[in-house]
């Protein structure tokens, strides 16, 4: 949906009928700020989800592994020693 140049102009006359000529540049103000905010916190967003550790199921998987076998010496190690 495009709007062309006429329909821009009667939309801008519309807003100043109803906010009249002191109140657009508050409101021209306003939506700046709600913007930059906008903007501010999707680049906020962008860096945590940058800055987050990403775990792959290899790593994860290599982990597990290495954990059973750390759990599995002790073991192995406490039946040397009743011998």
């Amino acid at each position: 949906m495009k709007f062309g140049t006429t329909e821009l102009i009667l939309i801008l006359i519309v807003v100043l009928i109803i906010f009249g000529p002191t109140q657009i540049p508050k409101l021209t103000k306003m939506f700046g700020k709600s913007v930059k905010n906008f903007k501010d916190g999707m680049e906020e967003t962008e860096e945590d989800v940058e800055d987050a550790p990403v775990k792959s199921k290899k790593s994860e998987a290599k982990k597990s592994a290495k954990s059973a076998k750390a759990e599995k010496k002790p073991s192995e190690d406490s039946d040397e020693e009743d011998e």
